[in-house]
């Protein structure tokens, strides 16, 4: 079967670029990575989903503006730092002046006040896997079967993956599950004929495994 995995990577940093009023800002930048990797290690669906979202207190009504960097995009997609990234179904808030962002990629806006999400956009390219994903099931004498995968974090040591969820697909009539895992929890889904490896913190590097062990009528 195939292999669908998911890891979140977070960015947080401060609003830049005001032109007038005092008061404070946070953004908050996740990017999801989302991947189906076949049976035989073929990258199915890679795709890229990422938010901003912004805390603000400001007094007065400044415009502010955030300039996008790519180097997270650059990294995932393996271009070159010469080339542009092409965001697809981008939506601002309504507070973004769109004509300044289509000229020069700039985000210009007079924020409201306290939280909201200021853009979302979707990346669907071929996005090297961060997370290689291997698999090797067993079948002992139509009695039981037993499931192992390995995944390996395939990017910088110094980085970190959260919030990762492998799932991997089960024979309808398992029953009986055993887990064991080198990190995170494993739970089985029967009603989607699934088995969910959850890794909440996934270091750039390491290798973790998850066994699991089935009954078969």
């Amino acid at each position: 079967g195939d292999i669908d995995g998911a890891g979140h990577e977070n960015e947080d940093g401060d609003v830049a670029g005001g032109e007038d009023g005092d008061g404070a800002g946070d953004e908050d930048e996740m990017v999801t990575l989302v991947g189906l990797v076949s049976a035989n290690g073929s990258v199915l669906l890679s795709e890229v989903v990422g938010t901003i979202k912004l805390k603000v207190f400001l007094s007065g009504m400044p415009e502010l503006r955030l300039g996008l960097n790519d180097r997270v995009l650059f990294e995932l997609t393996g271009r070159g730092k010469n080339k542009s990234v092409e965001l697809e179904d981008v939506k601002f808030h309504q507070c973004v002046r769109l004509s300044r962002f289509d000229n020069d990629r700039t985000i210009s806006f007079i924020p409201p006040d306290g939280d909201f999400e200021l853009m979302s956009y979707r990346l669907n390219t071929q996005v090297k896997p961060l997370i290689w994903i291997e698999s090797v099931i067993e079948k002992f004498s139509h009695s039981r079967v037993e499931i192992m995968v390995k995944a390996k974090g395939q990017f910088k040591k110094q980085s970190v993956a959260n919030g990762v969820e492998i799932a991997v697909p089960v024979p309808s009539d398992a029953d009986s599950p055993k887990f064991k895992t080198s990190a995170g929890s494993a739970r089985y889904l029967p009603e989607r004929n699934l088995v969910i490896w959850t890794i909440k913190s996934f270091p750039g590097g390491k290798e973790h495994l998850m066994r699991a062990h089935f009954g078969l009528p």
